[in-house]
C-alpha cells in the first residue's frame, strides 16, 4: 500500500485530527471534469466559513472518483451551517455532472491499479468468481480524520469493516 502515497495527495499543513469527508462518485470523472471540479472545490474552501470565521479547509477530487473535503479545526471548528454549505457544494456537483455522490451501498476496490465500484450486493459474487480476494484493497470511505485516511483509507478487504459481512475462501 505504500506505493499509493496517500500522504502525497493530502495537504501537509493540516493536523492529523483534521476532519475528513469522502464522497464517492458513481462513475469516473473525465480529466476535463476533474479540472472543473477541482476549481469549484478550491473556490468553495477558499471562502469556507463557520460563524463568520474562515475555516482552514481543503478539497480535491482524488483518483477521479472521490471528492475529499478536509477541515483543520485546531482554530475554527466546523459547525452545522458550515457542514451544510459543504453538502450543498457536493449536491451541486452531483447535479451538474449527473453522478451519485451519496450512494453508501457501493464499495470501491482497487483492481488492477484502478478504482472499481461494486454494489454491496455483488461483493460476494466478485469474491466467489475470483475478481477480488482478501488481499484486494478497498477504499474505506468511513475514515473521519486525516490520520485515519493516511492509515486506513486503503486497506485489504480481509482487514476491513466489510470482513464480517462476506465469506472469503478458506485459503484467504
Amino acid at each position: 500500500m505504500d506505493h499509493y502515497n496517500i500522504a502525497g495527495l493530502l495537504p501537509s499543513g493540516f493536523a492529523d485530527q483534521s476532519r475528513v469527508w469522502i464522497y464517492q462518485s458513481s462513475r469516473l470523472f473525465s480529466e476535463k471534469e476533474e479540472r472543473e471540479i477541482d476549481e469549484q472545490l478550491h473556490h468553495f474552501y477558499a471562502q469556507w466559513q463557520a460563524h463568520g470565521a474562515p475555516v482552514k479547509g481543503w478539497a480535491k477530487l482524488l483518483f477521479r472518483r472521490f471528492i475529499v473535503l478536509m477541515a483543520d479545526e485546531t482554530e475554527v471548528g466546523v459547525s452545522g451551517c458550515s457542514t451544510d454549505s459543504s453538502v450543498r457544494v457536493i449536491k451541486s456537483i452531483e447535479r451538474q455532472y449527473e453522478v451519485n455522490l451519496f450512494d453508501r451501498l457501493s464499495i470501491t476496490f482497487l483492481v488492477k491499479e484502478q478504482p472499481e465500484v461494486l454494489p454491496m450486493s455483488q461483493v460476494q459474487y466478485a469474491i466467489d468468481k475470483g475478481y477480488i480476494n482478501g488481499d484486494t484493497l478497498l477504499f474505506n470511505n468511513l475514515v473521519a480524520t486525516k490520520a485515519e485516511m493516511l492509515s486506513n483509507w486503503l486497506q485489504p478487504l480481509n482487514y476491513s469493516w466489510l470482513r464480517d459481512r462476506i465469506q472469503l475462501p478458506v485459503n484467504n
